[in-house]
Formats: C-alpha cells, structure tokens, sequence
C-alpha cells in the first residue's frame, strides 16, 4: 500500500464533511481516488485532501448548470454555518461595537486599531476628483459617479503602483473618504460638517433628509459594516482577479464597481427599496408579484434567498432589529405584510438585499441611496482582498475554455 494514503472516513473528519459529500467530491471531479488491494476500498492521496482543505470546499446547493465555482484561500471572511466572521471575529458583534473605519483597518492589517480612526478627505487628488464629479449630470447613478471619481483620483496619484501595505491602506483611506465627500448633497447640512466626523455620519446628509440622530446614524454604520465584505461574492472576486494582474488599488476599486453595476449584486436592494415604495403605494400583494423574475430559467426573488446561508441572512436579522425601533409603525407593519406575502408564495429567507431596502425606505432616502451605501462599504472588502492577493503569485487566474462553436474547416 503507498504511504500517505487516506480512507474515505479520514478525509470526511478533515474536510469536516459527510461521507458521502467525500463521495460526491469524486463523481464532481474534486478529489482522485484509488482502489486498495482488495479493489474495493477507497485512498485518497493526503497531499490532495490538505491542499483542498487549505483551499475551500465547493459550496453544497449554491451550483447552477452553467456557472463555474471558485474556492480560495483567504484569511480575511469565513462564513461559517450562519455565522459572518471578519478576520475570526463576529460580524455582528464588530457591528455592535465598532465604527466602519475601524473594522476596514481590521480587514485590511489583521487587526483592530487602538483607537477611533478618523479619515479625513486629503488634498491629494481631491481637485481633479471634484472637477470630474461636477461635470456629471444629476441623473448619475452612485456608482456611476464613484467610478468616475476613483479614476479620477487615481489619475492624480503617480505612486499608485506602490502596493505595499501602508501605502494601500492609505489609499483606501483616501479613496473612501472622498467617496463621502463627493456624494451629492440630500440638504446643506453636510459642508457644515468637520472632517474629522465618523464616515457614517459625514455620509448621512446625502442619503437622507432626516436628521442626523445618533441612532439612526449608528444603524448607517452598522450596514457599512457589516456590507464591507461577504468572502468571494462575485464583485470580489472581480476585484482579486484585478489584483493579481497587480492592478492598482484604484483599478481593483474601479473592478468591483462594474461588477455591482448589474441589477442583480450590488443593486439588489434597490429592487426592494422600489418594491416597499411600489407596496405602500398599492398592495403588497401587487408589490411582491412584480419582484419576482427569471433569470436562466431559475426564479429571482430580490431581497429572499442566500447560496450561503441555510437560515435567515445574519445581516439583515441583525438590521431589521436596529432598525425597528427607528421605523414608522405603519413601515413596520406594511415589512411584515411583504414578508408573510414571501412566505405564503415559498420565497426563501430574507436577505441582508431586503434589510438594506427595508432602511432605506424607513428612513426616507432616495432611490439609489442602496448603491451607494454599497459600495462604499465593499470598497473596504475589495481592497482587503487586493492586499492579500498581492502577496500571491501574479497572474494565477488563467481559465480554460471549452470550445463549442463551429469546427475548424
């Protein structure tokens, strides 16, 4: 017998799996196996199994004909059950108890900072970015108009190729300030406001025309929070591709941004947000039948259903909370009508999509407020990826393509 080997039960206990998903690995194309002696028991080579531990699994339910499944090694998210982790601590505690700045630092080095940070919006690029803003239209879309200004910003800044760590943090610091900055203006409160204000609350005038409690600002940072990343969702994936070809930290920005420009990732909350506006206007009944679409034959429910998540998302359970004190109780009555319209039609759980609409309707923001809560936030994630991918070999993302049209004559 070769050394090294493996029964099946022994990869099952490492890759913390059932026997038969071992199994299923092997009709998949996941894991080789060999015969023993006696031609009917299993091994598996060790070296292959440790690799694809290190690596990820492939996720169980979340595959549809035709997509392709990516795992890789990553120390900064783990999803874990419905558990969100950053960087091993809990998602929702961090949301609990500290400021979106301070969990992007935490994604970015590894650990929390010891005090507050506070970002204020450099000079450094910030005039060719307002130049850039303003001459866009008004209908821009938010992440329309971030595009634009982190071209614009990276434009303004030669040492952007520097990707050592300090440097782009610093950058990303940067970058997400201005962001906030440059945001259109829902009143003229927000000029008034010092730079060194939390990000939530420099943000909060140009989402809503509320004002600006304490309260409602802490629910505006906790979905930056807990929005700021979600392991390899598909606009981070976007970005680490970027980042392997050692793309700048503004190009691996600018990666992740067209990648949530489609309707079905980044804007996914604005569906909802029109949904609530679309059911308090009429029904939710009316409301909730127009959400529901087709996509590659599959049924798309906005704001229900998670590849990952068994349960309820645990974002959305963790705002829906927050927020409840803060919402209107006619908005919480016409939430709960929607949800039992979603139940009574065999939608899936509800999904932090919903819980971001769901704020931005209770607290009065505009249509595309969602993307641009977004987007800022998963910047932050972008760019943890973008630092850890730049530790890896360059290039390493090479896809083959299977050719299916006409032969060669």
């Amino acid at each position: 017998m070769k050394r090294n080997v493996l029964t099946a039960r022994q990869v099952a206990t490492r890759l913390g799996v059932k026997l038969e998903t071992v199994y299923a690995y092997v009709s998949r194309g996941v894991l080789q196996r060999t015969l023993a002696d006696d031609g009917r028991t299993s091994r598996f080579d060790a070296s292959e199994v440790d690799s694809l531990a290190r690596h990820g699994r492939p996720r169980s339910g979340a595959a549809r004909v035709g997509t392709v499944d990516v795992s890789l090694a990553t120390s900064i998210t783990e999803i874990h059950g419905d558990r969100l982790l950053f960087r091993g601590q809990d998602a929702i505690a961090l949301a609990r108890t500290s400021s979106f700045e301070a969990v992007a630092e935490l994604l970015w080095s590894g650990s929390m900072p010891p005090s507050q940070p506070v970002w204020p919006s450099p000079p450094i690029g910030a005039r060719v970015a307002r130049k850039a803003n303003a001459a866009l239209p008004a209908s821009t879309s938010p992440i329309e108009r971030l595009a634009v200004i982190t071209a614009a910003l990276a434009c303004a800044h030669p040492l952007r190729t520097d990707l050592r760590p300090a440097t782009v943090a610093a950058h990303g610091r940067a970058m997400l300030a201005t962001f906030v900055e440059l945001l259109p203006e829902i009143r003229g409160a927000a000029s008034r406001l010092s730079p060194d204000e939390p990000l939530a609350r420099r943000l909060w005038p140009r989402l809503s025309a509320l004002a600006a409690t304490a309260e409602r600002v802490a629910v505006l940072d906790d979905a930056l929070v807990l929005l700021s990343d979600h392991e390899l969702a598909t606009s981070t994936l976007a970005a680490r591709v970027a980042a392997s070809a050692r793309a700048d930290p503004f190009a691996v920005v600018l990666a992740g941004l067209g990648a949530v420009s489609g309707p079905l990732h980044g804007k996914a909350a604005l569906a909802v947000h029109e949904m609530l506006l679309h059911a308090a206007a009429s029904s939710p009944e009316l409301a909730f039948a127009q959400t529901v679409g087709e996509m590659d034959g599959n049924r798309v429910t906005y704001g229900f259903g998670h590849p990952v998540y068994r349960g309820v998302d645990p974002r959305a359970a963790h705002l829906l909370e927050v927020l409840g004190p803060l919402a209107r109780r006619e908005d919480r009555r016409l939430f709960d009508a929607v949800l039992a319209v979603a139940r009574s039609h065999g939608a899936p759980h509800l999904n932090v999509d919903f819980a971001l609409g769901a704020l931005a309707f209770a607290l009065k923001m505009p249509l595309g407020a969602t993307e641009a809560i977004f987007a800022v936030a998963r910047a932050a994630g972008w760019l943890a990826h973008a630092l850890e991918e730049y530790g890896e070999a360059p290039l390493r993302f090479r896809a083959r393509a299977v050719y299916i049209g006409p032969a060669f004559h």
